[in-house]
């Protein structure tokens, strides 16, 4: 049975001969060899080459072949000592086995051994700690309760799963009772020595509160709740004598006197039993914030009872003291009982001297500062930095709606003011070189809104500040309207429409009005002011937002007023669009009236185009260095004046009629001469030549084109028909009939000759899409601007013919 056994583990040890690369290296350092039969990579014909290199060498084959053998017989020994010592192992394990479990029985037995010692040592301990308690309880040894009962319910806990056990129920009712009793009789204590009813003056610290007090900690937290409770209450119970609601003191004139007691008292507290209270229960500032809360109360009963009474000023007084007081609590106290009315269990404070005997003032102190006017700023520091804001100040939330009245009035008599000031000094003086002023009136309105803002946000960041933003908004419409558009300059159009003065100077033959110098200024003025409000009126929202409550500021929306200031500066640039389109009518009127087919050769510009750029030489570089400030508005004015004067200037083109080739060419020249000045107009008269805007050149290029092309088809001959209406699709590519037949009114042709040419256009014409006819009687039954401006002019000769 042995030897089955031992083949049995070699041909295990075989089947797992076949070792990994990295086994095989571990051993290889384990057991360094050098013989070729331990290496890995064995060759058996290398290794029978190496033992005989030559065939002389094969006469020693048989010692060779013998010491092989002796040595093979010497591994299958050492393997079987080995495997026969394997099977011993398991017997051994066995033995060690048993041993083993007799050992882990005597650890569990000395560990029960010590279990029960040490419990029994606690026992001993907690049955003598409680007589002990008891007896210490009865003579009031509160420094020794302390330690003693802090260990007894530490030698308790090692008992709760014991509880069964009736000796030690016991035991644990027993210190449940003396707990009870150690609060009743600490309070009992309290009561005698600071009694809260009754005439008998409080009695000073002793060390037998103090000790009491220790042993409060580790009772229950209600016994510590009642101990503050009541020595605060004792404590302000005179505050509430002296500042009753029917005392004198008690009114908001006299607020600083509440502020002025309190301080005393929190000094006094500190001489007299600052070390009877442990640190950790912030016992001054409890004090102060209990103080807060009453006289929140009392502010806000008295302030009902008479609310007529309030003025603003006796409001602010009373609250910037109040915010002062507040900060004053920053200063000295973290906050940490604000939260609940549970102490909270935080590091005590280091030991350093009295901080209410660090620069306190004394009540004379106090009304020096006052005579001097050192307390009417106070410096209050931001909400978040201080956790005592509002704790008083809250109550005057319901009145501050006479501070919104007041501001409301305040604001009102400004915006009068403003109107009167431009009224005595008229509009603001033109300085050429500082360009258009901005109303100084504007940055006024601002800074005083900025103050309203600042101190109502102080005051309160609830109702009050969205009350404040409407007022806000009512005097913003106001300025815009009775100082920024009620200053505009009025024109005959836009102060009602025709007027006979008006009429009478152009049948006198003069030229239409313009603005002066000083109403083109004052115009530019006006659009610099709107702009300097839209922008600022953005800002005052994002500020609004910010000071108000986070749960408020989708109230704030200050959108209405902005695009009224954006309307101001809109209606601005009408103006002075409409100025200068104005004066340039007379020169269009007068091309349109010239006898174009008289005109024999091509000369210089014209007149008329002489007249426009004059006025716009006169024009805009007022406008240009009034608005210097407010590039992009002088772009729009140029913008929309293009758009104004081309199609004006192509409908009276259209009016030239008939034309002679030379007299076509003429207005060719004159049109492209217009062309080169608008192209130059956002740079003309200035010394420093800039680069029109991309989006004004665009508007001239396309317009003026078009009128130039609308002269070249007048100048070329109308036969053959067909290459002229091929030419008039090819040069308008707006091209239609309308537009075609007053090119053929312009040429002179007659009625019975263009019949043919536009039935010739409607079939060369392409085919329009579909809606396009609907489209297109739509278009006929709105009038145009050109259609209005004739049915105005046809007006104005029936009322002439009637003066």
């Amino acid at each position: 049975k042995m030897e089955e056994e031992e083949l049995e583990f070699v041909e295990e040890l075989e089947a797992v001969l076949q070792l990994t690369p990295e086994v095989q290296l571990a051993i290889e350092q384990v057991f360094p060899s050098q013989d070729p039969l331990d290496r890995a990579d064995f060759n058996a014909v290398e290794y029978i080459n190496t033992l005989f290199p030559t065939e002389q060498s094969l006469a020693n084959i048989d010692e060779v072949v013998n010491k092989i053998r002796l040595k093979i017989r010497r591994l299958d020994d050492n393997i079987r000592t080995v495997v026969r010592g394997q099977t011993n192992v398991g017997q051994d394990g066995r033995q060690v086995k048993e041993i083993t479990r007799d050992i882990k029985q005597l650890d569990h037995a000395k560990r029960h051994l010590t279990t029960s010692i040490t419990t029994l040592n606690h026992l001993h301990m907690l049955a003598g700690g409680v007589d002990s308690l008891e007896a210490m309880t009865r003579r009031r040894q509160y420094g020794e309760v302390a330690n003693l009962l802090q260990g007894v319910m530490n030698v308790l806990e090692h008992f709760h799963k014991y509880m069964g056990i009736p000796q030690i129920r016991q035991l644990s009712e027993r210190v449940k009772a003396a707990q009870t009793e150690l609060g009743q009789q600490i309070l009992a204590d309290f009561e005698e020595a600071f009694p809260s009813q009754g005439t008998k003056r409080p009695g000073g610290p002793s060390n037998v509160l103090r000790d009491a007090c220790l042993v409060a900690n580790i009772l229950d937290p209600r016994i510590k709740q009642e101990i503050i409770k009541k020595f605060i209450k004792q404590h302000l119970s005179e505050y509430l004598v002296l500042f009753q609601e029917n005392q004198d003191v008690a009114w908001l004139d006299k607020i600083d006197r509440r502020y002025a007691w309190v301080k005393r008292q929190l000094v006094d507290y500190e001489e007299k039993y600052g070390r009877m209270f442990p640190r950790e229960w912030y016992m001054t500032e409890r004090i102060a914030v209990e103080f807060c809360h009453v006289t929140r109360g009392e502010l806000a009963k008295i302030m009902r009872a008479r609310a007529k009474e309030i003025e603003v000023k006796l409001l602010l007084f009373a609250i910037q003291r109040t915010t002062n007081f507040e900060g004053f609590l920053a200063k000295r106290f973290s906050g940490c009982t604000l939260t609940d009315g549970t102490l909270k269990k935080l590091e005590s404070p280091p030991p350093s001297t009295n901080p209410f005997l660090e620069d306190e003032p004394t009540p004379e102190m106090e009304e020096l500062a006052m005579e001097k006017g050192e307390l009417d700023q106070p410096k209050k520091p931001k909400a978040p930095d201080n956790p005592f804001h509002g704790i008083v100040s809250k109550c005057f939330e319901p009145h501050l709606y006479v501070y919104i009245e007041s501001q409301d009035k305040n604001l009102g008599e400004l915006i009068d003011r403003f109107v009167a000031d431009f009224k005595a000094q008229g509009p603001p003086k033109p300085n050429m070189d500082e360009g258009g002023a901005v109303l100084p009136s504007c940055a006024d309105l601002f800074v005083y809104y900025k103050k309203c803002m600042v101190q109502c946000s102080q005051l309160s960041t609830g109702e009050p500040m969205i009350a404040l933003t409407t007022i806000f908004q009512k005097y913003l419409r106001e300025y815009a309207w009775k100082i920024l558009s009620g200053n505009l300059p009025k024109t005959t159009t836009s102060s009602g429409g025709l007027t006979i003065s008006s009429l009478l100077k152009e049948k006198e033959g003069s030229e239409v009005a313009k603005f002066t110098l000083e109403e083109l200024c004052l115009i530019c003025s006006i659009l610099s002011t709107a702009e300097y409000c839209l922008a600022t009126t953005q800002q005052l929202e994002e500020k609004l937002k910010e000071k108000v409550d986070v749960s408020l500021t989708e109230r704030i929306n200050l959108m209405v007023e902005m695009d009224t200031f954006s309307t101001v500066i809109s209606s601005s640039i009408q103006l002075l669009v409409q100025d200068l389109d104005a004066a340039c009518d007379p020169a269009l009127t007068a091309m349109s009236k010239m006898q174009w087919q008289n005109v024999e050769h091509v000369g210089d510009q014209s007149p008329y185009v002489t007249s426009v750029i004059l006025h716009i030489k006169q024009n805009v570089p007022i406008i240009r260095d009034n608005l210097a400030s407010t590039r992009k508005y002088f772009t729009q004015f140029c913008i929309k004046f293009a758009n104004s004067f081309i199609p004006k200037f192509i409908t009276h083109l259209f009016k030239c009629k008939p034309i002679s080739m030379v007299g076509a060419e003429q207005l060719l020249l004159d049109t492209h001469s217009l062309k080169m000045v608008l192209l130059d107009l956002p740079s003309i008269g200035s010394q420093v030549v800039r680069k029109a805007p991309a989006s004004y050149t665009k508007i001239v290029v396309k317009g003026m084109t078009r009128a130039e092309m609308i002269l070249k088809v007048v100048m070329a001959p109308h036969e053959p028909l067909v290459v002229f209406v091929d030419n008039y699709i090819k040069l308008l590519t707006d091209c239609n009939t309308e537009t075609f037949q007053k090119i053929l009114d312009m040429k002179g042709l007659k009625r019975s000759e263009q019949s043919s040419m536009l039935e010739l256009l409607r079939q060369r014409l392409p085919t329009p899409p579909s809606g396009a006819e609907g489209s297109s009687s739509l278009s006929l039954m709105t009038p145009t601007p050109e259609q209005e401006s004739s049915r105005i002019r046809k007006l104005e000769k029936l009322i002439k013919k009637r003066l």
